[in-house]
């Protein structure tokens, strides 16, 4: 792997473990939190993956293609889940799982298929 396509991966999952973290805090804030308990399950699930997964990059590890294909699978699922709320820290979490989605889908070679997320 290039060092840029390295750097550009870290790079998302990193902002993308702030914005879900960011997300799941703002969720407990909500009016009707039982309403947003998957959303937080998911935040906090894809903020770990994607810190797991910018530090493993950093170190060269042997596993980041295999760890890429979980952190991508995680994003896709808390990016799928914040796009069904209309709250404005969803929206900016389902911007940041996207795209550290795709660099992470590129980093492990996988296709680039976008999924049926709404904005």
């Amino acid at each position: 792997m290039a060092p840029q396509q390295i750097q550009s991966c870290m790079d998302a999952c990193t902002l993308c473990a702030q914005a879900c973290e960011y997300c799941a805090d703002a969720c407990l804030n909500e009016q009707d939190v039982k309403m947003m308990t998957e959303c937080i399950r998911l935040d906090r699930d894809c903020a770990t993956i994607c810190r797991a997964a910018a530090e493993t990059m950093s170190r060269g590890s042997r596993f980041i293609e295999a760890l890429c294909r979980l952190c991508a699978d995680i994003c896709e699922a808390c990016g799928t889940e914040c796009s069904q709320h209309q709250q404005e820290h969803c929206r900016e979490c389902t911007v940041a799982c996207i795209q550290c989605m795709e660099e992470c889908r590129r980093m492990a070679g996988m296709p680039q298929a976008m999924p049926a997320m709404t904005n």
